[in-house]
């Protein structure tokens, strides 16, 4: 696969990034909420589109419509988005720098990581572009450059798997002879003569994706992809046009064992990659940052640098959890299913064995370390809103649930209470039913969406004055008095 390396500095912590171009890319409902919080979720759902139906073409000429899904799915108070959204990744790249340049920030292009140096007290990176090579000073930097990440392996992490012995081609493309309804899918004999062709959503092109030989030449050309169609489908009505973009790569299922050195940290593909079957390497990746982004921002504002190990802690296991996912959705799709159930959507993943999440913690319906949900309620002052939007931005969010008191204000922590006479009135009793919480009882969320812990209104103040204490740049032990 080529790729397109790019750094760019964000001046918030001056970190240095790396990303990466490509292709097709399936949003999952964990990262639309991700995007909300991030204030561009309306703007990806407008660019592109749900996944259409999977018409799969029998060797006898006959064909099945289905579903992608393992059932039909919906919106609910807690889930508020429901099913992936088809968007190709250029799509996906526009919104964002669209949203970064509201926030005064813009990606440097033409521009790469030639190398680095840390020390104690952060890291030096020598960049070369178009006007020469220049030097940055940061605190950190994150590598995210893709598989062949040059930041890692200059870290010289070790980054074990196994070449899967598939390699592939996909274009996007102009064609004729296929209507837009359906993503396309011909397999006429072995698994190794299929072809897939998807209309991408937003867009006037369609995307072909099939298994190759795993030595040798691939013509990518409207000619060759013409050619290759006929002969995998059977059909002489179906002409590539033009191409817009194509490429052929292997498939591996690799986890690297470090995701950080010192100051230096990966992240993305850089940090794990696998088959694209099942849309979970751009969410998986989008997670990786919005894990490690809120953390990186509290040390950066003076919390302890020790919450940035948690990053690791939470994250390794979750793609190695996908490399499995990815790597079985591989073996189904060759034997013609490609339906995707509820794990591929991400929203039941979480940290309920972290280091961050409060000890001594109640359980109920949900636990530290879960994923925060969503309910719909409404403020005292009488407008709809949700919990999502309490949650919105980059601070932890202490929920009390009919509390008989409340905390006095914590500088990084935003403080609802819900109830008669409280912020917010949980009229149909979705907040309730979601969390399952009793009255007295409080949720601390963190910025990234998850519980952190649930406490009893008794001890309150001590538990969570030494708590925050490790999270935030302070926390006064009397700023919790009143509890």
């Amino acid at each position: 696969m080529e790729l397109e390396t790019r750094e760019y500095t964000a001046q918030t912590g001056r970190i240095i990034k790396a990303a990466q171009s490509g292709r097709l890319q399936g949003i999952q409902p964990r990262t639309m909420e991700i995007f909300e919080d991030l204030g561009f979720v309306d703007r990806v759902a407008a660019a592109g589109g749900p996944y259409p139906p999977l018409c799969q073409y029998r060797p006898d000429g006959t064909h099945k419509v289905s579903l992608l899904t393992e059932a039909e799915v919906f919106p609910t108070p807690a889930e508020p988005y429901a099913a992936p959204l088809m968007l190709p990744q250029f799509a996906t790249e526009a919104v964002m720098r669209e949203r970064l340049a509201e926030l005064g920030r813009h990606p440097r292009f033409r521009t790469r990581l030639t190398g680095f140096e840390q020390d104690a007290h952060g890291v030096t990176a020598r960049m070369g572009g178009e006007t020469g090579e220049h030097m940055i000073r940061a605190r950190f930097l994150v590598g995210t450059d893709g598989g062949r990440s040059f930041v890692r392996h200059a870290l010289a992490i070790d980054f074990p798997g196994e070449a899967l012995g598939v390699r592939a081609i996909v274009a996007d493309v102009r064609l004729e002879g296929l209507d837009r309804s359906v993503w396309h899918r011909f397999q006429l004999g072995s698994p190794a003569t299929q072809v897939m062709i998807c209309p991408l959503a937003g867009t006037d092109l369609f995307q072909v994706q099939a298994p190759v030989a795993l030595e040798g030449e691939i013509d990518l050309s409207p000619a060759g992809l013409t050619a290759l169609i006929e002969v995998r489908t059977g059909r002489e009505d179906i002409t590539v046009r033009s191409v817009s973009w194509s490429s052929v790569y292997a498939m591996n299922a690799r986890l690297a064992d470090r995701y950080r050195v010192g100051r230096i940290f990966i992240a993305g593909d850089a940090a794990h990659v696998h088959p694209p079957t099942g849309g979970q390497g751009l969410n998986t990746s989008v997670q990786d940052a919005y894990n490690l982004g809120w953390k990186l921002a509290s040390v950066l504002a003076g919390a302890p640098e020790a919450l940035l190990d948690s990053y690791e802690a939470e994250r390794r296991p979750i793609a190695s959890n996908m490399l499995h996912l990815s790597t079985r959705l591989l073996g189904e799709a060759k034997q013609g299913t490609m339906r995707r159930d509820r794990e591929a959507r991400q929203l039941d993943l979480g940290y309920r064995g972290s280091s961050l999440n409060v000890p001594g913690s109640v359980d109920g319906k949900v636990q530290a370390g879960d994923r925060a949900p969503d309910a719909p309620c409404r403020g005292q002052a009488g407008q709809r809103t949700r919990l999502f939007t309490v949650f919105k931005g980059p601070y932890w969010t202490l929920l009390g649930y009919q509390p008989r008191d409340r905390p006095s204000a914590i500088a990084g922590v935003r403080i609802v209470t819900v109830g008669a006479g409280h912020e917010l009135v949980d009229e149909d009793g979705d907040i309730a039913e979601a969390y399952g919480i009793e009255p007295g009882q409080w949720v601390l969320v963190r910025p990234d969406g998850y519980i952190a812990g649930i406490f009893p209104s008794d001890g309150l103040g001590p538990q969570l004055s030494c708590y925050l204490a490790h999270v935030l740049s302070s926390c006064p032990a009397d700023t919790l008095e009143g509890s």
